[in-house]
């Protein structure tokens, strides 16, 4: 029987990853960086804004410069339990439910990944969808899978700035394959489909 979830699970490969130090501010300062990318895409900036905005930018970057680390010891993307892995690629997945063979979350597309008309970029929904599907892919408990393939049916508008209902269930498995298929709905009304295949990796394989 898989552990009993909280109601809302943020994150998955439970046991598989490293995570942030307890009482770490690092998933608070990703949202806050989340929230700023939707504020930087949907303001109409003067250039006085901009130059003051990008001497702080320069100003940080040349902070974080000197941190640069190998991939293991990086925290962007590495840290369970919180919305994207702590990173901000794509919209924040907030688990509802999970088990070992599906998943059942919430997404919102904010203004960052506009792609135009009110609609989120096809790119993000893929992105989404690569994500979402390689949770359920990966969420059993055999070794680590990557992505093969990920076929999208783009079926209607992806709105913007609205929870909408994503899941993923695996429906076959074939030795070292496992097959997903993937929903995105707002409310009743079917956004995109997905299906892919997530390959084990052999011993070795990172």
């Amino acid at each position: 029987m898989p552990e009993e979830q909280p109601p809302i699970f943020r994150g998955y490969r439970r046991g598989k990853g490293k995570g942030a130090m307890p009482g770490s501010a690092y998933p608070a300062m990703i949202d806050t960086l989340r929230d700023f990318l939707d504020d930087l895409a949907a303001a109409k900036l003067d250039e006085t804004t901009i130059e003051a905005l990008a001497a702080d930018l320069q100003q940080w970057r040349g902070r974080l410069a000197p941190l640069k680390a190998s991939e293991e010891h990086r925290m962007f993307g590495r840290v369970d339990n919180v919305p994207g892995h702590g990173q901000v690629m794509c919209p924040a997945i907030d688990i509802e439910e999970l088990d070992e063979t599906s998943v059942r979350a919430q997404v919102t597309f904010g203004d960052y990944f506009l792609g135009g008309n009110a609609a989120a970029h096809g790119g993000a929904v893929s992105l989404m969808f690569d994500e979402l599907l390689g949770m359920s892919a990966n969420a059993g408990p055999g070794g680590v899978a990557r992505t093969a393939y990920l076929h999208i049916n783009y079926r209607a508008i992806t709105p913007m700035n609205r929870p909408l209902t994503v899941t993923a269930t695996v429906y076959a498995i074939e030795g070292r394959k496992r097959f997903v298929r993937g929903e995105l709905k707002d409310g009743e009304r079917l956004c995109a489909d997905a299906d892919g295949l997530f390959l084990e990796l052999l011993p070795g394989q990172q």
